[in-house]
């Protein structure tokens, strides 16, 4: 689950973490006001929205006059944001931060992160901040700092002021540094996070260290057992497709192909995928019913890949382990008069009673290909979507 900046912040401040004085406007009308509360002379209006790359996109503005911070805010409230790392529509933006300038010497980057890899909470840090990370480690890796966390001890003063030395920063600051590295991992590890990034955190004219910026993603399995963070949730940035598909336990994510896919198990969805554009065509979505399949998330499963309106064909791929497959050829039924299904239809099962699963949908009254054959499945998918 992601958050927005402000939300990050407001964390980082709760932790000691220093960040610029700002306020949350949600109407142009309040920026004025909101200026003049922050005083100064320099007024930073940056949209919230879950993407990187928002200046990039225009949603960052830095105004010298307050006529000039109310002008960004009307701009920017009430739109979409298009950049990097959003599709062709963009995020809406429904709020903007009016935030006070701030004099700034060097702009640091600094993350934590899980390492799959190495199977722990891994320090990113480097002295490029303020731009693309991934850019950064690609073409000159020598410049990232990493430091890896013992999964079973904790984070201590020493290794973070090893890490500012490593940054080269002055002994005066290596206080500050470590002050805030031990905050971000107090947030990391109290609220099972997956991914914290300041980008940049500057070093201001006054020597102190600040965030600039906040992004945080949370462990989405773990939001039951994180009531405060989840509440930080904005349905508002989310596919409205995935949201509901989340709702019934399905995993699910928009694509720009023509093949609907309903699979389960993420593995097999993965292969399905490949298997779609090896033959020529694309997938329009990755869906996992999981094992515990049931008629009605089947049935909400149809309805989503239905509602694509690039999707030309759905090609079914279930393997039946834990559910019996005649339990799903019967769920696929009952789902496809529920949902009254118009597209065309490719059933491919296998594992537990397939056969009979593969008969029971050929007795049936709807217009359903059937194929125990993965590569002829797809491949008919592809042809049919076309």
């Amino acid at each position: 689950m992601h958050i927005h900046e402000y939300q990050a912040k407001g964390l980082f401040k709760k932790h000691n973490i220093n960040v610029p004085n700002f306020i949350v406007v949600s109407n142009s009308s309040e920026t004025q006001s909101a200026c003049e509360k922050l005083g100064g002379s320099l007024w930073v209006v940056k949209a919230q929205v879950h993407a990187g790359g928002r200046g990039k996109g225009g949603g960052v503005i830095v105004c010298s006059k307050i006529q000039d911070a109310v002008d960004a805010s009307a701009k920017l409230i009430g739109t979409n944001l298009i950049t990097p790392q959003t599709d062709a529509n963009g995020q809406p933006i429904n709020e903007v931060i009016i935030e006070a300038g701030q004099d700034i010497t060097k702009e640091l980057y600094l993350g934590l992160l899980v390492d799959r890899a190495s199977e722990t909470i891994t320090i990113l840090a480097s002295t490029e901040g303020g731009m693309d990370i991934e850019k950064v480690a690609s073409e000159t890796p020598d410049k990232i700092i990493k430091k890896q966390i013992e999964p079973l001890g904790n984070l201590s003063t020493n290794e973070c002021i090893d890490v500012a030395k490593k940054l080269g920063l002055d002994s005066s600051l290596h206080d500050q540094f470590a002050s805030a590295l031990l905050g971000l991992y107090d947030i990391f590890t109290e609220n099972d996070a997956n991914l914290i990034e300041i980008n940049p955190l500057i070093i201001t004219g006054q020597n102190e260290i600040m965030a600039l910026d906040g992004k945080i993603d949370f462990d989405d399995n773990a939001l039951y057992r994180n009531e405060t963070i989840a509440s930080l949730r904005d349905i508002a940035q989310e596919d409205e497709k995935e949201r509901s598909a989340s709702e019934y336990q399905l995993n699910y994510i928009s694509l720009d192909g023509t093949v609907g896919c309903m699979v389960n198990g993420a593995g097999l969805a993965m292969a399905t995928m490949d298997l779609i554009e090896y033959h020529g065509g694309s997938p329009a979505n990755f869906l996992d019913v999981g094992g515990g399949t049931t008629a009605d998330r089947v049935a909400k499963a149809f309805e989503i890949i239905q509602s694509g309106k690039n999707v030309k064909a759905i090609l079914v791929n279930i393997f039946g382990g834990i559910v019996r497959c005649d339990l799903i050829a019967n769920g696929i039924l009952q789902a496809i008069e529920k949902v009254g299904l118009t597209l065309p239809i490719i059933v491919r099962l296998e594992g537990t009673n397939a056969q009979e699963g593969l008969q029971i949908l050929n007795s049936s009254n709807f217009n359903i290909i059937t194929e125990a054959d993965l590569t002829k499945a797809a491949k008919q998918a592809v042809e049919m979507a076309k």
